[in-house]
Formats: C-alpha cells, structure tokens, sequence
C-alpha cells in the first residue's frame, strides 16, 4: 500500500470519526430545544386546543392567553417578572461587585492566610445551595428578615463560584507590572482597581453577572423557603402557585404555559445584549481607561 492511499484512508477515517461529535451536539441540541419549541408552540393553543390537537400544531389563542395571564388578579404576573427582574438584576450586580472585590484580593495580592481562605471559597462551590436554604432561612429570620426583599437578596450577593472565577482570571489578566507601574506613577490602590483591573476583568465579571441573573432568576428553592406574601414572589414560585391551582382548575393551564413562555424571553434577551461585551482581548479595557 502506498503513502497516498494510507494518507487516503486516514482523511476518509478523520471525516467519518468528525461525524460523531457532531451527531453528539445535534442530540444534545435537540434535547434542549425540543422542551422549549413544545412551550413556544403549547403557548399559542385555548384552553380546548391544549388537550386535543397534536402536540407541534399551532393553535390560535395567544392573544387572547395573554390577555387572560395579564387580568389573572389584576396583572400579579407582570409583579412576578418585576420581582424577578429587581432580584435577578441587583443581586447579579452586587454579586460581579464582591466577587470582582474578593476575586481581585485574592489573585493579585499576597497576605497571611490567603490560600486558606481560597480553600473555604472553593468548599463552598461544592457546596449545594439546596443544603443553605433553611439555615439561611432560620439566619435572617432571627434577624426579622423572613419574607422581605432583603431575605432574597442576601444570599445572592456572596457567590463562591463568582470569587473563585475572579480570582483565576485576576492572577491570568492583570499583570503584576502594570500595578507597579501604576503605584510609582502614584495611583491609589483603589484607582488601580477601579480603572486598570476592572476593565481588564470586565469579560470575567460579565460572566459572573450572567451566571448569576440566570441562576436568581431561575431558583425556586430559596424563594419558596423565604417568602410567604405571594406580592414579593419571583417568576418561578408566582408560576408554580398557577401550576398547583391548576388540579383544580385546569383551565390554568394555558396561563402557566404562557407564563412560561414569556419567563424566558428575558434571559434570552439579556444573553444577546450581553454577549458583545466579551471581549478577547484582555488589555483592551485598561487601554481605553
């Protein structure tokens, strides 16, 4: 056998192993959106058609569903999105704070004790918010917090996760030169941060942003634990409260689907706003400051 017909087989091996991470992909694709496109298509069918059309047919009542979803209770849905929306958008921001705060003490200065408490940092990541919940919960409700806008907030500032990414990309993204550069140009340690790191970490704490809207907004344990006044309810628990109604009253339904439907929009939204801020070039940020 020749060199070109080995070099032959091996192309013709290479273009049908390619065929396998694909196929993997599309299946992992269709798996997620297949829920997505049944909510999006079951979001356009009346109360009759929900039941007994086929399951992919389009109906003709999302107009009038959402009509429905805005007058249940004079409009508590558009509060449920407002209360997730205030809790997802301000928690997610205080969190890239902190996290940008920690991250950058860790990953950029040496003092006593550091690694130690990187440590915890990282135990924490491993710990499952579902084992915080009721300690949280007993926590802020010896504090008269229970069922407040604070007992949600909270627990959502201090994001082991979001420390622990700022840290890594700090140590990879801010170079120990240019702080020294700038600390003999006479630059407080504050300006250094504020003006050189945090646009160099700007991709990074644009993740930890994202990572953590999409997780308040989409949790349901910690509300469900911590509020009882269905006004300060997010999305997710106002939506569930529709969901359990709707044993007994299945005509629901449909508004719990459009709910859904319109409870994701948001996060979509923000992902394609978001994403031109990432940015490859890490130096780009402190350049323009």
């Amino acid at each position: 056998m020749t060199p070109l017909t080995l070099t032959a087989d091996t192309a013709a091996r290479t273009r049908r192993t390619a065929w396998v991470p694909t196929l993997v992909l599309l299946l992992g694709a269709l798996y997620c959106l297949i829920p997505i496109a049944w909510v999006v298509i079951a979001a356009t069918k009346d109360r009759s058609e929900l039941f007994s059309t086929f399951t992919f047919a389009p109906g003709s009542g999302f107009l009038q569903n959402l009509r429905d979803l805005t007058a249940y209770r004079d409009g508590i849905f558009w509060k449920w999105m407002a209360n997730s929306a205030f809790y997802a958008g301000l928690g997610a921001l205080l969190s890239a704070a902190v996290s940008a705060a920690g991250g950058y003490a860790l990953g950029r200065f040496a003092f006593r004790g550091r690694e130690a408490v990187f440590k915890m940092i990282l135990a924490g990541v491993l710990v499952p918010s579902i084992v915080l919940a009721v300690p949280q919960y007993l926590l802020l409700s010896k504090l008269g917090m229970a069922d407040s806008y604070g007992a949600m907030l909270l627990p959502s500032i201090l994001s082991p996760y979001g420390v622990y990414l700022v840290r890594i990309y700090a140590a990879a993204s801010v170079p120990a030169e240019l702080m020294e550069a700038a600390r003999m140009d006479g630059a407080s340690e504050w300006r250094i941060f504020s003006r050189i790191a945090v646009p160099m970490m700007m991709p990074g704490l644009i993740t930890v942003f994202l990572f953590q809207f999409v997780g308040i907004w989409n949790n349901f344990l910690l509300p469900y634990v911590m509020l009882a006044d269905d006004e300060k309810f997010p999305i997710t628990l106002g939506l569930y409260t529709l969901l359990a109604q709707g044993a007994s009253q299945p005509a629901l339904y449909t508004l719990v689907i459009t709910g859904c439907l319109l409870a994701i929009l948001p996060l979509i939204a923000l992902f394609l706003v978001i994403q031109r801020f990432w940015s490859l070039d890490l130096l780009s940020g402190s350049v323009k400051a």
